[in-house]
Parts: C-alpha cells; sequence; structure tokens
C-alpha cells in the first residue's frame, strides 16, 4: 500500500521539476508578464491622446495623414533596407510632416514630453550632462 501513495507524490514532483526549470517565476515576469502590460499601457496612453482631440483637430489630422502618408510612400521618398527591393515607408518623413501640419503623431508628442522632463531635472540639478 505504501508504493501506491508514493507514485502520484513523484509524479507530482517530477511534473513540478520539470514544469519549473523550464522558465522561473523572474523569468516570466520580466519577460512576459512586463512587456505585455507596457504594451498596453502605450495603447491606452495612444488612445487617450487620440480621443481628447477635438473635432476640427481630428478633421485636420485626417487630410494631414492622408497627404503625409502619400508623401512617405512615393517612391523617390522611401528608405532602402536590405532585403526590400522597393525601399520601405519612410516613417521619419511622415512624423515631421503631421507635426508640421499641426498634428503631432502620438510618438512625437511622447518623445517632446519627455525632452521636457529632462530639461526640468537639468534645470533642477538632477542631471549633470
Amino acid at each position: 500500500m505504501q508504493i501506491h501513495r508514493a507514485k502520484p507524490k513523484l509524479l507530482l514532483l517530477t511534473g513540478l521539476s520539470i514544469l519549473l526549470t523550464g522558465c522561473s517565476i523572474s523569468d516570466w515576469y520580466n519577460g512576459y508578464y512586463v512587456e505585455r502590460a507596457s504594451i498596453i499601457k502605450g495603447q491606452k496612453d495612444s488612445a487617450a491622446y487620440y480621443n481628447a482631440e477635438s473635432p476640427e483637430m481630428k478633421e485636420l489630422r485626417k487630410k494631414n495623414d492622408a497627404y503625409c502618408t502619400e508623401l512617405a510612400s512615393r517612391p523617390e521618398n522611401r528608405v532602402a533596407k536590405k532585403g526590400y527591393e522597393n525601399g520601405v515607408f519612410n516613417e521619419p518623413m511622415y512624423s515631421v510632416c503631421m507635426e508640421k501640419g499641426g498634428t503631432p503623431t502620438f510618438g512625437t508628442y511622447e518623445s517632446r514630453q519627455a525632452e521636457k522632463r529632462r530639461e526640468e531635472r537639468r534645470a533642477r540639478g538632477e542631471i549633470v550632462l
């Protein structure tokens, strides 16, 4: 009878050890969970940024988006990249075009905010360089 009780415990212990050696808790937290959480946060922030715009600004953004997308997609403006014989979409040109049109993308807005925070920290003396 003692053997019958040991088998399930042994199988359970073996299964858990195989499962836990494949991926540690810290690997899961730092890899999967944190990445997923940051993606979700970025999507929420982006949606909040675009949803806070006035109807006039949304209309202007549509016009600017159509113009800037067409401009950055032209063959002469494409960025040469290995493996793409026709080049790829010119994202920097698109971002600059949108910003000059008065409707910066969320990425541009986010980088400007980070730049302002760095300048404020420099002014307070928290950052030396």
